[in-house]
């Protein structure tokens, strides 16, 4: 049955996966522009393109994909904890599939695409339970509220 946590789950993803598209789409061309267009080192570039995306991100998942259940100071510092974890798990998951995977081109594209996956779902879960996550209502303490029982 799809209760209405499950029906809010299912759609965060889906605006996740929307966003991310755009995010991708922002930062790829970010990295071209400074890599080709201004002839900046491609290592640069790279890293200029992904922290615009993080930037991005954020903004994306606050005002869209979460719509900003959570707005406090620690939401910034609990994102970039958040990709920190991620990008930690995307590199164990890279190294453990080059480790066990045979060599040639196909499976380091199957590395990386196991890494990518484990690291947007990572960051999605992270986000949706921790970094975005519901505040409880005034109103879930009985006391608070005005009820006495």
């Amino acid at each position: 049955m799809l209760t209405p946590a499950r029906r809010e789950f299912l759609i965060s993803a889906l605006r996740y996966g929307v966003a991310g598209v755009f995010n991708t789409l922002v930062g790829f061309s970010i990295i071209v522009a400074l890599d080709v267009g201004l002839h900046l080192p491609a290592h640069l570039a790279n890293a200029i393109g992904y922290a615009v995306g993080v930037c991005v991100s954020f903004v994306l998942s606050k005002l869209f994909v979460f719509k900003a259940r959570r707005t406090g100071r620690s939401t910034p510092v609990r994102y970039v904890v958040a990709v920190a974890v991620a990008f930690a798990l995307n590199q164990g998951v890279l190294t453990l599939a080059k480790l066990v995977l045979p060599a040639g081109p196909l499976w380091s594209v199957a590395a990386q695409g196991a890494a990518a996956v484990s690291y947007t779902g990572a960051l999605f879960l992270l986000s949706h339970f921790w970094v975005f996550a519901h505040a409880a209502p005034p109103s879930a303490h009985p006391r608070e509220s005005g009820d006495p029982s």
